[in-house]
C-alpha cells in the first residue's frame, strides 16, 4: 500500500535545465551588453565552466566566472548578469503540464506529498513558493538537512523517517536514475521515472515504472493500491 510520495523538484516538477539556460544565456548577454570583452558564446561557456566545476547550484557563479577571466568583479557588468539572470529565472521557472492538477488529486485522495532535492533549502524553497507549491510538500528534504547528495542512502532514510513509513510505502518520482532511481532502490522504495524531464537520453532508466505525463501517476497508484483478492 502507497501512502505517500516522495518527488525530486528540478526536471520532475519544473523544467529547471531548460530555465538555467535561458537564464544564463540571458546573463551572458547582459554582461556583454555592459561592456565584458567576450561574445555571448564565450561568455555563457565560461560560466558554464564554473558551474560544471562547481555544481549548477553555485551561487556565486558570476563572480568566480569575472574574477577568473578579467581578474577583477566589475560590479557593473556583475549587476547586468545578475539582473538579466533573475527576470528570466522568473519567466522560465514553471510547472510541467499536468503538475498542479495531479499534486492536488493525490492530496484529495489522501497521499501525503515530500520533496527530495539536492538543492539547498534556501533555493529549494524559493523554487516552490515561485511555483505556487509552498503548502503542497512536507517535509522538504534538501541537501542542507543531511550534506549528502542523491543516491546517497543517507538523504532518502531522513525522508522517510520524516514521513514516518517503511520504504515500501512511499514511491519516489524523479528524473535522474542514476540518482533519484539508484538511491531510492537502495533502500527498499519503489520508484518511478519522470521521462518528460530526463536530459541524458535515458533507454533503460531501472524504474518500476516510466511515464511521459505527471497524471500517469494516478493510474499506477490505483493499480498498486488495488484490493489483492485472497
Amino acid at each position: 500500500m502507497i501512502r505517500a510520495l516522495l518527488f525530486d523538484l528540478d526536471n520532475t516538477l519544473t523544467d529547471f535545465m531548460k530555465m538555467k539556460k535561458a537564464a544564463t544565456d540571458a546573463a551572458a548577454e547582459g554582461m556583454v551588453d555592459m561592456g565584458l570583452p567576450f561574445s555571448s558564446a564565450q561568455a555563457r561557456d565560461l560560466i558554464n565552466r564554473v558551474y560544471d566545476r562547481e555544481g549548477i547550484e553555485y551561487q556565486r557563479v558570476f563572480d568566480a566566472f569575472l574574477k577568473e577571466s578579467l581578474g577583477v568583479v566589475p560590479p557593473e557588468i556583475l549587476a547586468a548578469g545578475i539582473v538579466h539572470y533573475r527576470r528570466v529565472r522568473d519567466t522560465y521557472l514553471v510547472l510541467y503540464p499536468h503538475v498542479r492538477a495531479t499534486l492536488t488529486e493525490l492530496l484529495r485522495r489522501g497521499f501525503r506529498l515530500a520533496v527530495l532535492s539536492d538543492a539547498p533549502a534556501l533555493q529549494a524553497w524559493q523554487r516552490l513558493h515561485h511555483l505556487g507549491l509552498e503548502h503542497f510538500f512536507r517535509p522538504v528534504v534538501t541537501f542542507d538537512d543531511t550534506g549528502e547528495r542523491k543516491p546517497s542512502p543517507r538523504p532518502f532514510r531522513h525522508a522517510l523517517e520524516q514521513l514516518g513509513l517503511p520504504a515500501s510505502e512511499v514511491l519516489m518520482v524523479g528524473d535522474w536514475p542514476d540518482r533519484d532511481m539508484k538511491g531510492a532502490r537502495a533502500v527498499g522504495m519503489p520508484t518511478v521515472f519522470a521521462r518528460y524531464g530526463d536530459t541524458k537520453d535515458t533507454v533503460q532508466s531501472g524504474a518500476d515504472f516510466d511515464i511521459d505525463d505527471i497524471a500517469a501517476l494516478l493510474g499506477i497508484l490505483d493499480s498498486l493500491n488495488q484490493p489483492r483478492e485472497g
